[in-house]
């Protein structure tokens, strides 16, 4: 087979940056932080559109000015969240309500208007709307809407042509004056809304695989969320990717540039640049400190007898369940050893339950631990017939006492994905030194 030639190299490289760009950001604007990125795109609209379409049934719209990747969901809980990018406190039910409150207003709003006539419009959209909302008035509430029309001006949906939106949580509330870029506006919601009763009906519609069934399901998992457990998924997806997963790795390697790491409990995608996330452990800051400690205390308590191999009594060990109480104990441990005599943030220390919470979230967020029960990643739920069993005959999980128990009494499993942060080392038997051996080296790890 010949090799392939320069400009062969250079336009899937090229390619494959615009893919990853997407991917990552999937509203890209001509004049946004990722504009010099953006020609790219442009270049190569028609052949991302298809590659998208195929492999994940999104759809890609390019237009002059931006271009928008409409990604579909993984059903409920699933989400990526939006965070004040200020704080990383996550956007709460009230903030995507002014969110799409505002959304609903800058579709047939003016090229240009008041950000105290966006506020007056907004208000009246809640009324015909049905929702009730509190005093903008109020300090807090005045910060939730700020942080909302300041994700509107990162998407660029707005443009602060005079003065910024964060003058509406000022306690005299300051005056701006917008500009409306009505198509961006357009083009951020991605769900099918017209066709959805409720919020619920839309999460579900929105994770609908269509014709690409567990196929396209699949490759959506795999390449949105940080690993993929075999009992993540039904018996026929699980099947799917049994009898496709090289083909699977290799076809991520050449579009994304990921790097399959397969194993017998499930299968994770690498990305060694390390760009391609929003959520990024180990990662700095107390939580993410304290959680990657826990994890790795964790799996040294719950290894599985002969762990080293996943398959212990005949069974495949994708998760063990937790103890009750051992959660609290062992994040009472590292304040101890490290919280107090570090850089560990007071706050955290001094509320251990939300520090507890928090922790958790992150690990959850990993798929490194999941709360117990007989529910699916997505939401959904195993079907009534799965017995947790794979096609291939053999027992995918044990964890079937854990699945049972109760998340408030502190239900929570240890996924396999966790042993990849133990930090434990075995050392070879040490033998009689030959005449050859240097008394300088170590004996081999």
């Amino acid at each position: 087979m010949p090799l392939p030639s320069a400009h062969d190299v250079a336009l899937a490289a090229e390619r494959r940056t615009a893919a990853r760009l997407l991917l990552a950001h999937p509203l890209v604007t001509s004049t946004g932080p990722h504009s010099d990125t953006f020609p790219l795109i442009r270049r190569h609209a028609d052949w991302l559109a298809q590659r998208f379409q195929q492999v994940f049934g999104y759809r890609l719209l390019v237009e002059a000015s931006y271009a928008r990747l409409f990604k579909a969901g993984l059903g409920p809980g699933s989400g990526h969240r939006l965070e004040r990018p200020s704080t990383g406190t996550p956007f709460t039910p009230r903030t995507y309500a002014y969110l799409a409150l505002a959304l609903s207003v800058l579709v047939t709003a003016p090229e240009q208007l008041l950000l105290s006539q966006l506020v007056a419009d907004l208000r009246a959209a809640a009324v015909d709307a049905g929702i009730e909302i509190t005093d903008t008035g109020r300090q807090a509430e005045r910060r939730t809407l700020a942080a909302a029309l300041r994700q509107l001006v990162d998407w660029g949906v707005l443009v602060e042509t005079e003065g910024q939106v964060a003058a509406v949580a000022e306690e005299r509330a300051g005056e701006a004056l917008l500009t409306v870029d009505r198509d961006i506006a357009r083009a951020v919601v991605a769900g099918p809304l017209a066709r959805s009763r409720d919020g619920a009906d839309l999460v579900r519609r929105a994770a609908d695989p269509g014709f690409g069934g567990p196929r396209t399901y699949v490759r959506r998992r795999l390449v949105e969320t940080p690993v993929v457990h075999l009992d993540d998924l039904t018996d026929a997806e699980r099947e799917w990717l049994r009898t496709r997963q090289r083909r699977e790795a290799q076809a991520f390697s050449e579009l994304l540039g990921l790097e399959a790491e397969i194993r017998a409990e499930g299968i994770a995608l690498i990305d060694t640049d390390d760009d391609l996330t929003d959520l990024r452990f180990p990662g700095t800051g107390t939580v993410a400190q304290a959680a990657l400690l826990l994890v790795e205390r964790l799996v040294g308590r719950l290894r599985p007898e002969g762990a080293g191999h996943p398959a212990v009594g005949g069974r495949l060990v994708i998760g063990v369940p937790v103890p009750d109480g051992l959660l609290p104990g062992l994040l009472d441990e590292l304040i101890e050893e490290y919280g107090r005599r570090g850089t560990w943030q007071r706050g955290h220390l001094e509320d251990r339950d939300g520090f507890l919470a928090a922790v958790l979230d992150l690990l959850v967020r990993m798929r490194l631990i999941a709360p117990a029960g007989p529910v699916r990643a997505d939401g959904h739920g195993l079907p009534e017939e799965y017995d947790g069993t794979a096609a291939d005959g053999r027992s995918v999980t044990d964890v079937s006492g854990a699945r049972g128990q109760d998340r408030a009494a502190g239900g929570w499993i240890l996924l396999a994905a966790a042993a990849r942060y133990a930090t434990t080392v075995a050392l070879a038997p040490r033998t009689a030194p030959s005449p050859t051996d240097d008394p300088g080296k170590e004996p081999p790890r």
